[in-house]
Parts: structure tokens; sequence; C-alpha cells
């Protein structure tokens, strides 16, 4: 690939953590996901903040995706700085020092039939 695809920041304005799931887990827990693809040659070192309606904002969570390698950052991984509340609504902005392709993806497995809903992430300006 002559240059890499995407963009520095993006933007998922929702997000939520079902306090349980129906299933056997992991595979069938609950939970956000962002669908990282970097493209470029170097890897892509990435920073996550939490922002939600009632408090300030938590993180930056840091994570790598290495050069040309997707990875999928499920938000109920993240412990650090501290975990994300369950049942609690939250967005949260992706910054990368390389570009790269963000999606959302959320599972709903509160009952036992599933639902699952999957998004392109809003791209900034970078």
């Amino acid at each position: 690939m002559k240059a890499p695809i995407g963009k520095k920041r993006w933007a998922i304005a929702e997000g939520y953590i079902p306090g349980w799931s129906h299933g056997p887990g992991p595979q069938m827990t609950s939970h956000e996901t962002a669908c990282l693809l970097n493209t470029a040659d170097q890897e892509a070192h990435i920073q996550i903040m939490i922002y939600f309606s009632n408090r300030e904002p938590a993180g930056p969570y840091e994570v790598t995706v290495p050069a040309r390698r997707t990875r999928h950052i499920r938000f109920n991984d993240l412990k650090d700085p501290e975990p994300i509340p369950l049942d609690t609504d939250f967005a949260s902005v992706i910054e990368s020092d390389v570009p790269i392709v963000v999606q959302h993806t959320r599972l709903d497995s509160r009952q036992a039939e599933n639902a699952l809903m999957t998004t392109i992430a809003y791209a900034g300006n970078e």
C-alpha cells in the first residue's frame, strides 16, 4: 500500500456495557469493541479517552497496533488507569500518531436472542 489509510482522531459518541450477559464467556459477554486497522509501515501508538455524562473523563488508555495489523480492543478489558463502569453511558475519543481506521462494534447478550451492532466511527479532521 502506498500510503496508510485513515485518520489520526476518531470519536465514538455512543457507548454502554451492560452489567450482565447471557451465554458462555468470554465469547458471549456483552461488550463494546473498537476495531483498529493500521495499514502504516510503523506501529500505531493510540490513546483512548472515555467521556461520561456525570463525571470527569477517564484515561488515557494506551494501546499499540503493530504495523500492517488489526487489533480489536474490548472496552470491558480496559483497566488502566481504571475499569470502565458497567451500566453507564459513555463516549470515546481515539487518537493515534499514524492514520488508522476505527470501527465500533457492540454485542448485547442480555437476552438469549443476541444483538450485534457495528458502525464506522466518526473520523476527525486529522
